[in-house]
């Protein structure tokens, strides 16, 4: 299928929204970065979810060969919503982001410990020590279940992990713990950063209209999972709101979903966001 295009990107080539095994990326940040140079990016923005641990060593892999923009994707909710909000050019030395996120880790095993526990008593088990050996190095999610139940054959897809058991619908699924995505966006604000809401979908403007109240900088409107309507809705939103109009293929690894740098995105949009996070107004 062929991904719906922004306008065409002017000026060098970039990616802002990609993972790690940090989280529930499949590459190494040094391999996101031997990735994102053959393919010849200049600038690479490594958002993990609720992980800042990533952008050092993908830093020091870049070595200065291309821009690596220290970002997060935070989880959080607004009125029964599920919502990802962005945060690019944080300090990822701020202690209170790191306490924050020392909290989402611990809510995290907390949850998937409660999520096996629902599986095992539905009949379909799956080793608790496989799924946290996954995770690796990073926080530990639904994904990484999604591929326990994969592997031990209970489902034949992931999609069908999360359709059955994982999804809000599913029946071993176990809410996260609530996190405003209000505080999502000051709290990155407080890091230094701009916050920007991924991958909207069908949600309501009303709600992103409380988020632009509470600081929020943009909305990802190039994105995999937005047909070319849904594109025009949210650029058209951003102009109304005064937000940046971003985006990125939301890359966990090859093979899965939109290819790195494959969601051409307007340098604009970097440009925008690094003004606002220096407290500029761009030309």
């Amino acid at each position: 299928m062929t991904l719906p295009r922004p306008p065409r990107a002017v000026g060098r080539r970039l990616e802002l929204h990609a993972h790690t095994h940090w989280s529930d990326g499949v590459l190494s940040p040094a391999a996101l970065v031997d990735l994102a140079l053959e393919r010849e990016l200049q600038a690479l923005a490594v958002t993990d979810h609720d992980s800042v641990e990533g952008v050092g060593p993908a830093i020091a892999a870049a070595a200065g060969r291309l821009e690596i923009v220290p970002g997060i994707e935070m989880s959080s909710s607004l009125e029964g919503h599920d919502l990802h909000v962005l945060g690019y050019f944080v300090d990822v030395g701020s202690e209170m982001l790191a306490r924050r996120l020392t909290r989402f880790r611990e809510e995290r095993r907390q949850r998937a410990r409660a999520i096996l526990e629902r599986l095992e008593a539905l009949g379909v088990p799956v080793p608790a020590d496989e799924v946290f050996a996954a995770a690796g190095p990073g926080v530990v999610g639904r994904p990484h279940i999604a591929q326990a139940l994969l592997r031990a054959g209970h489902v034949p897809s992931i999609e069908v992990a999360f359709q059955r058991f994982l999804g809000g619908r599913g029946s071993a699924f176990v809410p996260r713990p609530a996190f405003h995505s209000a505080e999502a966006v000051r709290l990155i604000r407080d890091a230094s950063g701009v916050a920007v809401l991924a991958h909207p979908g069908a949600l309501s403007r009303r709600l992103v209209e409380q988020l632009a109240e509470a600081g929020l900088a943009g909305i990802e409107v190039w994105h995999p999972q937005h047909g070319t309507m849904v594109q025009r809705q949210w650029r058209e939103v951003a102009r109304e709101l005064g937000l940046v109009a971003s985006g990125g293929s939301d890359f966990h690894g090859p093979h899965r979903g939109a290819g790195l740098g494959e969601m051409p995105v307007p340098e604009k949009a970097l440009e925008e966001l690094r003004a606002r996070a220096t407290g500029l107004t761009p030309n």
